[in-house]
């Protein structure tokens, strides 16, 4: 008898546990989903803002072949959606971006960990990676024409060079921000130089190389445009150009939209990322 009342009263005990826990997540998801929901009204009041001061700002000016109102340039969006055009411009653009944006990530990650680590290379090398990085990639662009021609290598080694500096910057911050007590409780606990870069140095340093390589994308997207406006025959930069060319405006901002559009989308995914592989890592 005794025991049949303890069984009952477990079993009681376990699903008063399960409905507990089972309302906390339920509550945690309500919390969430009103959260996104919060979001996308906000993003949803925001562009009708936004598209109604552009219209009212075309209706004001009566210059529609310089300042085309929303539904031109939107039927414009379309038209070159359906044609495939924008796919097409955009898919070149974005293989341009994300080949010098690795490129010159990994470069800078290694050049940022070098600057970081020894205080020899970065009396040597701080003054120089100083100075580039406050000279546009666009002063290089004549030169680098030069040097390898006008095809896909000139492009990506402009967004290599747009990229390198920022990462490499934000990788030496997290290195040296390192606080010296964690480095000698790693020694005192034996570890080696090695033990000590890789599990100690380097992880602490990745939350600035994701907020550097996240700067950095957004400059390999103007770095992209401006090479594409110079100098290409396809890509996004290539349709903003040619819409400025004829004078078809509405053909710009179409491609404004997509750049827009496309960067901003690639950074959400960029954030998600971070947060998903990089959370471990992040200071508590």
């Amino acid at each position: 008898m005794y025991c049949g009342a303890t069984v009952h009263a477990n079993n009681r005990l376990l699903t008063t546990v399960s409905v507990a826990g089972s309302s906390r997540w339920a509550r945690i998801g309500r919390a969430l989903w009103d959260d996104h929901l919060n979001t996308i009204l906000i993003y949803g009041v925001s562009l009708v803002a936004v598209l109604g001061c552009w219209q009212l700002a075309a209706d004001r000016f009566h210059l529609f072949v310089l300042f085309p109102p929303p539904s031109t340039t939107f039927a414009r969006l379309a038209g070159l959606i359906l044609d495939g055009r924008l796919e097409v411009a955009a898919a070149v653009s974005l293989l341009r971006i994300l080949a010098g944006f690795i490129a010159g990530s990994v470069i800078g990650i290694l050049l940022g960990l070098l600057l970081g680590t020894s205080r020899t290379a970065r009396a040597l090398l701080e003054p120089y990676v100083h100075f580039l990085r406050f000279v546009p990639p666009l002063a290089w662009f004549a030169p680098v024409l030069l040097w390898v021609g006008t095809g896909e290598l000139a492009k990506v080694l402009l967004i290599v060079y747009t990229t390198v500096f920022v990462v490499a910057l934000n990788t030496m911050a997290g290195v040296i921000a390192i606080p010296r007590n964690k480095i000698r409780m790693a020694r005192t606990f034996g570890g080696g130089p090695l033990q000590i870069f890789f599990l100690v140095m380097l992880p602490a340093s990745v939350p600035y190389i994701f907020t550097g390589m996240r700067i950095a994308m957004g400059n390999s997207f103007m770095t992209v445009v401006a090479a594409e406006m110079l100098a290409a025959n396809e890509g996004l930069g290539y349709l903003v150009n040619s819409g400025v060319l004829f004078l078809d405006t509405s053909t710009v901002f179409s491609g404004v939209i997509a750049l827009g559009t496309l960067g901003f989308v690639i950074d959400r995914i960029f954030q998600s990322l971070i947060a998903r592989f990089g959370g471990r890592f992040a200071p508590r």
